[in-house]
């Protein structure tokens, strides 16, 4: 069991080490000094945050409850659209990726197949409802 969990250790630190585990830090931090973007997102917080407490009252008001979803999804799309939220979102997909590549293969072992056989599919990893590795 050691010796496993050292190998998990070992996986950790080389995917620390990988390109794109390298770019999705980089981005996060782009994100995070992104004023533009910290100022979008904080306009979302506060919109949902207004969405809960309309939702929450006894005679919630739908007309404003409607303003404020249109409201969050303009705000959202600004988010989405922002140069900095769409680099972090797809260096966060690669990295979700290896991720999931990884928990398909430990999934398939633990199952008794043969990891060797891992076929790299869009999946969550989840193994149950997939049929494109067996």
């Amino acid at each position: 069991m050691e010796q496993i969990l050292e190998m998990a250790k070992e996986l950790g630190h080389a995917l620390q080490q990988d390109e794109r585990f390298i770019k999705l830090q980089a981005a996060q931090a782009a994100a995070d000094e992104d004023a533009e973007l910290q100022g979008l997102i904080g306009e979302f917080n506060l919109k949902r945050m207004a969405i809960n407490s309309e939702t929450a009252k006894e005679d919630k008001d739908e007309d404003k409850l409607k303003e404020l979803n249109a409201e969050i999804r303009e705000v959202y799309a600004r988010v989405m659209a922002n140069a900095s939220m769409a680099a972090y979102n797809e260096a966060k997909t690669a990295v979700d990726k290896i991720i999931n590549g990884i928990g398909a293969i430990v999934n398939m072992a633990a199952q008794g197949m043969n990891p060797d056989e891992y076929e790299e599919h869009n999946c969550g990893g989840n193994c149950n409802s997939c049929g494109g590795c067996h």
